[in-house]
């Protein structure tokens, strides 16, 4: 009679609470003799750390099991029984102890798909081994038999809850900042470990973050700027000596778990629109809008993953000759790349549609559909026939990008240095008569301030970033930047690697240092997001579609509020399309 349920009954039905829910934070369980269990540390570490924790049971139902991730915030993945070599495309070795197949097939499923979808994980003793396999690594039955060298003991007899040997943590890692000083500078940390199986190759996406003595990998992380922790130990057993110093590592999942949370609650109150993509390029290769295809950064799939709503995909054309024969085929190919985008969201109607405007693009989030609208990249299509500006908006066309990479009948581009010809002043003056929005990403400086002067509504750059931070000349100098706010037109930050970043490998946290400089130039009201994806667009951390959410967990550190993340998620851009509609004529 330790615990008052009737007293506690009362408690909570008295006044109310405004606290924001914590976050959700699912267990694999571990099952043998029918019976799905759960030992005791991993709830209580939940719990301490500030989650809800709940069991995962195994299941071979693997609709089932998308939709279980779907409400969870952070999932842990608990210690048990070996991993079936079978199901690693590998032979049992002698050595090999008793296997769990109800656990093996789903968790390695769930892992995988908690990847695609951005869910903190943390991994610990069977669960590093599952994660690193379920993303393409390998482990060692056993580390006795198959491992070079001499090893120390790391199947331990001794109670749980007390260490057993010790560990190197790398500088510079997160799981160094999780545990703090006490491991900085190489000190060791001391950790119980009661395992024979162990990592062997890290998989691509993976990186090691501790090791054993004797060289056995103790811990890996994410190096792709994710919320993924394994270690090989048991942190959960200490707490159930009244101790908190593996606690950390809990607190970590429960503070990226809430962090996921309050991104997913907010893009679900929010639209999120990213400005330019370019996925119609590669449908000639057969493209599956409908699966989660290899082949392209966006399909439907990876749109639900991340939590986005909306993509302008444009109808590229690469610049080629400009003689009349040449400007009708470059004609014809952006109307049949337009058809192709159009026969794709047909082929999904029940999950997809083309938006034109922006309600129509709130009206199908109500609906619970993604949206498409449809943009050109090189006014070449155009030609020289200005009647084909009005023919591409009555299609829906809601930008055409001036050039791309080489000079047009409309302008000069950043390769070149021209500015707008006279053509291109009507083309202008024609987009602004007919409401199609300026786009001048891949313009000259020159074409650049031309069609400042000529147009009579805001101009976009598409995808654009900031060349004070990178110095190429397809982004914009913080004149450039300074000249667009003051016409209130928007530009949008891209995540090209070539783009964000000179030398060394770009990442999502060079995407939303060239956004903060820009919102600095600029001020909130003229910034967004147009990622380029599948035109060569996509860094670690944000890399695909279903990445989009970290972009926003980001926002979320930088303080970011939620109307100012409306804003860089496409309020802005939507805007400057609303007066370019709203003062264009009727068509």
């Amino acid at each position: 009679m330790d615990f008052d349920w009737q007293g506690e009954y009362v408690r909570l039905n008295t006044g109310y609470s405004t606290a924001e829910a914590r976050p959700l934070i699912g267990i694999t369980g571990h099952f043998a003799s029918e019976a799905c269990t759960l030992a005791e540390g991993y709830y209580r570490s939940v719990l301490m750390a500030g989650g809800i924790p709940v069991v995962v049971p195994p299941t071979e139902a693997g609709r089932e099991t998308a939709e279980l991730l779907d409400r969870l915030d952070g999932i842990v993945f608990s210690g048990g029984g070996d991993l079936n070599p079978l199901l690693l495309g590998e032979e049992p070795v002698r050595e090999l102890h008793s296997i769990t197949p109800e656990r093996d097939g789903q968790e390695l499923l769930l892992a995988r798909m908690a990847y695609d979808r951005q869910i903190p994980m943390l991994g610990i003793c069977r669960g590093i081994q599952l994660i690193n396999v379920a993303l393409g690594g390998t482990i060692y039955q056993d580390i006795y038999t198959q491992m070079e060298g001499v090893r120390i003991k790391h199947s331990q007899e001794q109670d749980r809850r007390y260490p057993s040997h010790t560990v190197t943590v790398e500088g510079g890692s997160v799981l160094e900042k999780v545990m703090g000083e006490e491991v900085q500078g190489g000190k060791p940390l001391y950790v119980n470990s009661f395992h024979h199986q162990a990592v062997k190759d890290v998989a691509p996406c993976l990186r090691v973050s501790a090791r054993a003595a004797d060289g056995v990998i103790e811990a890996v992380e994410s190096n792709e700027y994710k919320s993924i922790l394994g270690v090989q130990w048991h942190p959960e057993t200490y707490v159930l000596r009244g101790s908190r110093e593996m606690l950390p590592l809990t607190e970590w999942l429960v503070k990226e778990a809430a962090e996921f949370r309050a991104a997913k609650r907010l893009h679900g109150r929010i639209l999120t629109l990213d400005t330019h993509e370019d996925t119609p390029m590669w449908f000639q290769q057969g493209v599956d809008f409908g699966s989660r295809d290899p082949k392209v950064l966006v399909d439907l799939h990876k749109m639900q993953e991340g939590h986005l709503d909306a993509g302008i995909m444009v109808a590229y054309l690469e610049q080629g000759e400009r003689d009349e024969v040449s400007l009708e085929a470059a004609t014809a190919k952006a109307n049949r790349i337009l058809t192709q985008i159009e026969e794709m969201v047909q082929a999904h109607c029940t999950a997809v549609d083309i938006a034109y405007t922006p309600d129509d693009l709130w009206r199908l989030k109500a609906q619970g559909k993604r949206s498409i609208m449809l943009g050109i990249e090189n006014g070449y299509a155009v030609g020289r026939d200005i009647r084909q500006v009005e023919a591409f908006r009555r299609r829906g066309v809601v930008y055409m990008t001036l050039c791309h990479n080489g000079d047009n009948d409309i302008c000069g581009s950043h390769r070149g240095g021209g500015g707008v010809t006279d053509f291109g002043a009507q083309v202008i003056r024609e987009m602004n008569r007919v409401g199609m929005m300026v786009d001048l990403s891949h313009a000259s400086e020159r074409s650049f301030y031309d069609a400042m002067d000529i147009s009579a509504t805001p101009i976009v750059c598409s995808h654009s970033s900031a060349r004070a931070l990178c110095d190429h000349t397809r982004n914009l100098t913080d004149d450039q930047l300074r000249a667009l706010a003051r016409c209130g037109g928007v530009a949008q930050v891209t995540f090209y690697h070539g783009f964000l970043r000179k030398e060394g490998q770009a990442s999502i946290r060079d995407a939303v240092e060239h956004l903060n400089h820009m919102v600095n130039v600029m001020g909130i009201d003229h910034v967004g997001i147009g990622t380029d994806f599948d035109g060569d667009g996509g860094v670690p951390g944000v890399a695909s579609a279903s990445e989009l959410i970290n972009f926003t967990r980001l926002l979320l550190r930088e303080r970011y509020s939620e109307v100012q993340i409306q804003q860089i998620w496409g309020g802005n851009f939507l805007r400057v399309m609303r007066e370019c509609q709203r003062k264009g004529d009727p068509l």
